[in-house]
């Protein structure tokens, strides 16, 4: 498992690397500002269900159900077929009724920034076809024990990104957007490409062509009935986001920016920790459970559960003890202002407090796909949805932009809660070893030296440059 995760990690720091890079390019060229906020809302929505079909929801329902299936090439090319059929239609549709889509994404845009934004939702929103078919072909990879390609591919998406920002970043802000949209389309296809590279190695193409030529009946519904609880019980954090987006649309111009950069930072340990974690451990405890082995499973849930809280604490502490200075490091230059960096640094503030929450949920939640409670995690998601929603409309009053990153961080501590009483209290508590305890102590007292030592050395560098 260990090698598992750590080629998971080392993929998908690759990613957020280059990601950093085409934020800190995207600030610089961009800024804070009317332009910088209608693209990250074009993009919001296919990036929406990405983040939602590629970090779990699919797999979580598809996999448990594909090793099941006495038909399994037959089972993954319906399921395959089934939703590309119906993704593609939704994305025509979305193209069709663009400006109305647009008007609901962002209700506070004026009149001009809704007609520039629509034919930009249009285009984005091809992406979402792209990464549901490399969703697919990484779930049979996963089932594979091969993680490497999608971890590593992620990093496609950005690199055109970036190529974008660079060829672009001369001509006006207007045409800027127009290229990045095509670039996030370019950046899916890649990944699709590197994907079927894959799976041609590993004989899935030819798998998925046996179950196209099979005329054997095999039964969708438990996939179907696991699915959509599935799909909302991993878009919290998600939804969350989506939802500070669209009630930012109201308040001064930049705060979605403000947001998007600041969840950004959030999504790195998040993404490097949370997900690369989680994603190798589901297909272990799936088999294991599968295979009556419970025992193994629980063991495996413990490891990964220490490994995973050590390096959620340690990142929240550092993150939150130097949000200005990793702001002002990362994006104040050209068009990014003090002022945009203080911003941000506060929303960082207020969204790393559900870090450890959100991060320990994805591993818990994990459990209980596996052992297809995929209606209770629904249920879960749900009330601490409306929890967020409830303190985002309480919040965004007397602290304006920060109030919604807060919001955020609460709806996660209760869904983490209503989890983890899920999993167990009992079960969690068999958990803790002294010798763990005993770490967990050292490792917070390594994240506050840490996070000192990081803060006095940004200032002795801007005392020196």
């Amino acid at each position: 498992m260990i090698k598992s995760i750590i080629v998971n990690f080392v993929g998908i720091f690759n990613s957020r690397i280059l990601g950093f890079i085409r934020d800190l390019l995207s600030a610089s060229v961009l800024g804070a500002n009317i332009y910088s906020d209608i693209f990250f809302v074009a993009f919001k929505f296919p990036n929406l269900f990405r983040r939602i079909f590629a970090e779990g929801a699919f797999t979580q329902s598809f996999l448990p159900s594909f090793a099941k299936s006495p038909y399994k090439p037959k089972f993954a090319w319906k399921v395959f077929i089934t939703f590309l059929l119906i993704i593609l239609g939704i994305t025509i549709l979305v193209n069709l009724f663009s400006y109305q889509i647009t008007s609901i994404l962002a209700y506070g845009f004026s009149q001009k920034a809704k007609e520039i934004a629509a034919p930009l939702v249009a285009i984005n929103f091809w992406y979402l076809d792209l990464i549901f078919i490399v969703t697919f072909f990484a779930s049979l990879l996963q089932y594979k024990n091969h993680f490497a390609t999608t971890a590593f591919s992620t990093a496609l998406l950005n690199i055109s990104l970036i190529a974008a920002l660079l060829y672009s970043m001369n001509l006006p802000k207007e045409k800027i957007i127009w290229y990045l949209s095509w670039a996030v389309v370019i950046g899916g296809a890649a990944q699709v490409i590197a994907h079927l590279i894959a799976a041609k190695r590993y004989k899935i193409l030819k798998f998925l062509y046996i179950g196209a030529k099979s005329k054997k009946e095999v039964d969708l519904s438990t996939f179907k009935k696991h699915f959509l609880p599935s799909v909302f019980g991993n878009s919290t954090a998600h939804l969350s986001a989506f939802l500070d987006t669209w009630l930012a649309s109201f308040l001064a111009a930049g705060s979605i920016s403000y947001l998007y950069y600041a969840n950004r930072l959030f999504q790195l340990p998040f993404a490097l920790f949370a997900i690369a974690i989680s994603t190798v451990l589901f297909p272990k405890i799936t088999k294991a459970l599968n295979n009556n082995q419970e025992k193994i499973a629980l063991e495996n849930m413990k490891k990964a559960f220490w490994y995973l809280f050590y390096l959620l604490i340690f990142a929240s502490i550092v993150a939150i003890a130097d949000a200005k200075e990793i702001v002002k490091l990362l994006f104040q230059r050209g068009a990014f202002t003090q002022k945009d960096t203080i911003e941000t640094s506060v929303v960082l503030i207020m969204y790393m407090i559900g870090l450890v929450p959100f991060g320990l949920n994805k591993l818990f939640s994990s459990y209980l796909y596996a052992t297809h409670r995929h209606l209770k995690a629904a249920k879960y998601s749900a009330i601490s949805l409306g929890v967020n929603i409830v303190f985002s409309i309480a919040l965004i009053f007397p602290l304006k932009v920060y109030g919604l990153a807060l919001a955020s961080s609460i709806g996660g501590i209760v869904l983490f809660f209503l989890t983890l009483k899920e999993f167990g209290f009992k079960l969690f508590i068999n958990f803790f070893q002294k010798k763990y305890v005993l770490l967990m102590f050292l490792v917070i007292f390594g994240s506050i030296i840490s996070a000192i030592v990081f803060k006095y050395a940004i200032i002795f560098l801007e005392g020196v440059l």
